[in-house]
């Protein structure tokens, strides 16, 4: 397993937060205050859970490769967290959350704009309890404006954001039309623009005194994430079209077929363009007018690009990256996942770790990707099934007695 033992302190290891999200942008987002060495108290729903346990297949086998319950969905966000299941529809489980929030330091939640009021579990209720909590909201459109009580998925998003009018083929052509991103990417990014922002307000709280609310909006992070293609249309006024593989900005970026396949030029200056004609033996076209500075090249995308894929197709894949690589000329091949793990650069790199498991004795995870030389990441809990700290964390944290805990499980307040 990669990572820093887990005896060694992270740099978070003196925060304590209570996770209320489900799904993905708030668990992720959660997770990566956890892998920094928060610690993380994850609250489900007793007998479900957080929604992602049961978006399999696949799931988590045991030995005798029986599912166990946990999707893989569940595992990739999750880890670094105790689960805790009450039941906060009930006065008396509402009462166990806010106990726990008055003893952490951040709350996360995903609900719909004002859904936790019902509850007394709302920013304003709970900010009187805990004047230094910092409160995280994440919803689909924010706390305000016209669609601040709308449901948001980051399908949804990625349509609305405009960032499907950007993937994908032209209209018109083989495969033409909007193409959503293969993950969850608006979600994922919502994640770690609230991690960002949890952090910012833990700082501002060491000067003020105070927390604050945070209000994440997936479609503010999908508008601010189209980067330099909103910015393309600020100052050009003209709407970005899809282009399928290829940058708007500059030429050659994008796939080209090659004898065996496919592979990636990710060509970022005119150096490195001058040095991919000398090593394709085309060095005419460096100094051809048309294409010397990436102006002209944009100008003529369609005459150098035709060329290129001329060219690219006498080699396979694996010669033309050994050739280019020599050269200093940025590429790569497409791998598929299974390549991506096989790929020698990701496991020198440790990206896939292995944790222990209750049931299915060890289970394989992605690492985080964050390298701090003095608190590194550690991996101290792995994905935890529904509801097994239950116990530990209401006796550590509010002092319940096991007849306590026995009491409000069978009163079905506690899973």
């Amino acid at each position: 397993m990669s990572g820093a033992p887990a005896a060694q302190p992270g740099a978070l290891q003196h925060v304590k937060v209570l996770d209320l999200s489900r799904v993905l942008a708030g668990p992720w987002a959660a997770q990566t205050l956890g892998d920094l060495g928060a610690e993380v108290i994850k609250v489900e729903r007793p007998g479900t859970g957080d929604d992602t346990r049961a978006w399999g297949p696949p799931h988590v086998t045991d030995a005798a490769g029986r599912p166990t319950g946990e999707s893989a969905y569940y595992m990739c966000t999750n880890r670094n967290k105790q689960s805790v299941t009450v039941d906060f529809t009930r006065p008396e489980g509402q009462q166990i959350v806010r106990e726990l929030a008055a003893r952490c330091d951040v709350l996360i939640e995903n609900f719909k704009t004002g859904g936790l009021a019902q509850y007394g579990l709302d920013h304003v209720s709970l900010s009187a309890l805990n004047p230094r909590l910092v409160y995280c909201s994440v919803t689909g459109f924010g706390q305000d404006g016209p669609y601040a009580h709308r449901a948001g998925y980051d399908f949804l998003i990625q349509g609305m954001g405009g960032l499907m009018s950007i993937s994908g083929h032209p209209d018109g052509a083989p495969g033409g039309g909007p193409m959503k991103v293969g993950v969850a990417l608006t979600d994922i990014l919502t994640g770690l623009y609230a991690s960002t922002a949890i952090l910012a307000a833990l700082q501002a709280r060491e000067h003020t005194g105070r927390g604050q609310h945070i209000d994440l909006a997936l479609l503010d992070v999908g508008v601010a994430c189209l980067a330099n293609q909103g910015m393309n249309y600020l100052y050009g006024d003209k709407v970005p079209q899809r282009m399928g593989n290829a940058h708007p900005n500059t030429v050659p970026y994008q796939d080209f077929p090659t004898q065996d396949g496919h592979m990636i030029l990710a060509i970022g200056n005119d150096g490195q363009f001058a040095r991919f004609c000398h090593a394709i033996g085309e060095p005419d076209w460096a100094q051809d007018e048309r294409f010397v500075c990436n102006a002209g090249r944009l100008a003529h995308r369609e005459e150098l690009v035709g060329r290129i894929r001329a060219a690219t197709v006498a080699r396979t894949t694996r010669d033309w990256i050994a050739l280019l690589e020599r050269h200093a000329v940025p590429c790569g091949p497409i791998n598929t996942v299974r390549d991506v793990f096989e790929d020698p650069q990701v496991q020198a790199r440790g990206l896939r770790i292995a944790m222990p498991h209750p049931q299915a004795g060890e289970v394989p995870l992605v690492a985080s990707p964050i390298r701090l030389s003095d608190t590194p990441v550690t991996y101290r809990h792995t994905p935890p099934q529904l509801g097994q700290h239950t116990d530990e964390v209401l006796a550590r944290y509010l002092g319940f007695s096991p007849a306590q805990l026995q009491a409000y499980k069978d009163d079905g307040v506690l899973g």
